[in-house]
């Protein structure tokens, strides 16, 4: 029932709250394991195609597709990564857009799995385990449907509110989300994420709080 009303119980990555704006969060995450996909969204059925992939490696349904073979919790959120698809904008993490554009998938390991070593290796060849660093993203959390129309103008929005306060935008935006596709989409949690560039006119007298779990922080809707 907690799934279907939109509770959050499994893991979910650590990060430092660096500045918090009326419309945004700065971040920076601790450094962690993930397992990835690339595909093409036409050939294998939709953006999130590459979902089962990644949870048949970890086991989530059926016998683990890795070489232990061992079970691996699920954890939240899951990774989608975009590719520019609009002016003056920059990713279950998903990478990628609408069309034959490729789509990269992510789950973010538990932290018992400090290194890409750690992790058992995929049977599947198209899995990848690597390690990620510390990073940082401006963040905006939403409900409902994250539609790749809905994305595509949360992440321009996102975008011009970091670059009017004076942060630089990295690369692709990212698509985070933390619940099953049967929740209801009212209660569902996601989140837009742009990496960006240190700002220390505004993060310099800001509190450093310790890393936390990002389900203990409330974003702008």
């Amino acid at each position: 029932m907690g799934l279907i009303l939109g509770k959050i119980s499994v893991e979910t990555p650590k990060y430092q709250l660096i500045h918090k704006a009326a419309d945004y969060e700065i971040r920076t995450y601790a450094p962690s394991v993930l397992a990835e996909v690339t595909y093409d969204p036409a050939v294998l059925g939709g953006r999130d195609a590459g979902f089962m992939i990644l949870a048949n490696y970890i086991g989530a349904v059926g016998e683990p597709q890795n070489s232990r073979p061992e079970k691996i919790p699920m954890t939240a959120p899951v990774i989608t990564h975009s590719p520019q698809k609009i002016a003056m904008t920059a990713p279950v993490v998903t990478s990628g857009g609408g069309g034959s554009a490729p789509v990269t998938m992510q789950f973010v390991l538990p932290a018992n799995y400090a290194k890409a070593e750690d992790a058992p290796r995929p049977t599947d060849e198209r899995v990848r385990i690597r390690e990620e660093g510390e990073r940082k993203y401006g963040v905006v959390r939403f409900s409902g449907l994250a539609t790749e129309a809905t994305t595509a103008d949360r992440a321009e929005r996102l975008r011009r509110s970091l670059e009017r306060d004076g942060y630089k935008v990295v690369g692709e935006y990212v698509l985070a989300r933390y619940n099953p596709p049967w929740t209801l989409p009212p209660l569902r949690t996601n989140e837009e994420m742009e990496k960006v560039e240190n700002n220390f006119f505004l993060e310099q007298d800001q509190f450093l709080s310790p890393f936390k779990m990002s389900g203990e922080h409330l974003l702008v809707a």
